[in-house]
């Protein structure tokens, strides 16, 4: 017996978006979650331009923006370092991070994903996986389910992972730090009053170091750690130790009214080697950490979630291409190395009390970061905006991101992006040289437009990810190479 088609453990955004990704292709999906309610805490709470491309791919963006925090118009950082990055080179909508609670993502994504079809069960702790060649059975909250697919989403303490006994290879961390959301009654000159570049936003103080950013009123979502490296991770945040550390940094005139919620978190880096163990598979922190640096842990858990989910929904309703599933591994992996290693490089550029070394070694990339190639290089790495996929084929644009422009179907001006709010791959016409009496399978939508803007290509294959996976130039190219284009990406003959 079968309870759904797929089974995630984790409502974080990284398991909401595949709930919402797997429910819009028509798959059965059932969430659990173990905590009993949602926990309203800030956490990662900053979304990077190419993840907001990509929900506003599904029409999910506007009403994440509509509860978006304020902040001054800047771009990102790398390490603190005192110099904007400009993505507005990398031809986005989105050039600057958007800033929003994490429950509040979460909030919006599970009303997305319920109202596609996805059920969300809470107080439901997983404690028991066996899988089969037929499917996994899954015990939680007292119930067993079973499904075709089991996807851990559940954080770098992932009980998935721990019940499949996968080593998750890597460093321990090197500090301990807190996160809070907390609420001031009083404040200081010294504390923000709106959320600026990153390197305004960190102070040290009294053998602290603290970053307060504000949210709203009399809320702050407070970071903080000591030159005391030992803390206990697991040990229980107490009010006398963050009003010590904000007196430290900030002044004794700060008044602490409220502690929300607090929790501690370390700069492990560590990685899963196989994201897929039989019909098991791991995304978000489950599959990977990494030092707290540049807003990444969010986005590429997002980013994870969507890559997975329309290949997860093909898989299930059997119409994938041989390998389909495994090239998540084979995109993904690479994407989370490469997060964890200019993490580690900024955790050595952005630590507190630094050496002399490091203070020359910080200002000579503040220099680098000042040259305009420089600064794009570090602008597409840290917003997600150059990644691309070795995706092979004849065209240069296999594997890039498609600038989100603005098309003409037939009278109507259509924006790219609104092309995918059903979760399809597109085949985009933009000159007439796709045949008239091509047939093509289900979930592929044909697009006959004009743009006044150079995409690069006369015809392009995009996946429902946005990526494209074929291009032509020409009518012959396209008669010759695009029926196995299709075949091979996006659905089987």
């Amino acid at each position: 017996m079968r309870d759904t088609e797929v089974i995630i453990a984790g409502a974080g955004p990284t398991g909401l978006t595949l709930a919402y990704e797997l429910a819009l292709a028509g798959v059965g999906t059932l969430v659990l979650e173990r905590l009993p309610e949602r926990i309203e805490q800030t956490k990662g709470g900053a979304i990077q331009p190419r993840t907001a491309e990509l929900l506003e791919l599904r029409g999910l963006l506007e009403p994440l923006r509509s509860r978006a925090m304020e902040r001054a118009p800047g771009g990102g950082h790398f390490a603190f370092l005192p110099v904007p990055l400009d993505c507005e080179p990398w031809r986005t909508r989105h050039p600057y991070p958007i800033a929003i609670p994490q429950w509040e993502i979460e909030e919006v994504l599970e009303e997305a994903a319920t109202a596609h079809g996805a059920r969300v069960l809470r107080d439901a702790a997983v404690t028991a996986v066996e899988q089969d060649d037929g499917g996994v059975t899954v015990s939680a909250g007292g119930q067993r389910f079973r499904a075709d697919y089991l996807v851990g989403c559940d954080g770098g303490r992932s009980t998935v992972r721990k019940l499949l006994g996968l080593p998750f290879p890597g460093g321990d961390g090197t500090f301990v730090a807190v996160l809070a959301d907390v609420r001031l009654s009083a404040t200081s000159a010294s504390v923000p009053q709106t959320i600026g570049h990153m390197s305004e936003l960190v102070r040290e103080g009294g053998g602290y170091w603290a970053m307060l950013i504000p949210i709203g009123g009399e809320r702050y979502r407070l970071t903080f750690g000591s030159e005391d490296q030992g803390t206990d991770r697991d040990a229980p945040v107490t009010e006398e130790e963050i009003i010590t550390a904000l007196r430290a940094v900030y002044g004794e005139e700060i008044v602490l009214r409220a502690v929300d919620n607090s929790s501690r978190f370390t700069d492990a880096t560590r990685q899963l080697a196989d994201y897929r163990a039989g019909r098991v598979l791991f995304a978000g922190d489950a599959a990977h950490i990494h030092p707290p640096f540049g807003g990444q842990g969010l986005n590429i858990g997002v980013q994870d979630a969507i890559n997975l989910g329309w290949r997860l929904a093909a898989t299930v309703q059997g119409r994938a291409p041989e390998g389909l599933l495994d090239r998540y591994q084979a995109e993904r992996h690479p994407v989370a190395a490469g997060v964890l290693h200019h993490t580690s490089a900024q955790r050595l550029l952005g630590m507190p009390r630094p050496s002399q070394d490091v203070l020359a070694l910080r200002d000579i990339f503040t220099d680098l970061l000042r040259l305009p190639d420089a600064n794009r290089h570090m602008a597409g790495l840290m917003s997600g905006l150059s990644l691309g996929y070795d995706l092979g084929g004849e065209h240069p644009l296999a594997g890039q991101r498609v600038p989100d422009a603005d098309l003409l179907v037939g009278t109507e001006p259509v924006r790219l992006s609104a092309l995918f709010g059903a979760g399809h791959a597109v085949l985009l016409d933009l000159a007439g040289i796709v045949p008239a009496e091509l047939r093509l399978p289900a979930r592929v939508d044909l697009v006959r437009a004009k743009c006044a803007t150079d995409l690069g290509a006369a015809a392009l294959l995009l996946r429902p990810d946005g990526y494209v996976c074929w291009a032509a130039d020409d009518a012959a190219t396209c008669e010759r190479t695009l029926a196995a284009a299709i075949a091979d990406h996006i659905a089987a003959h």
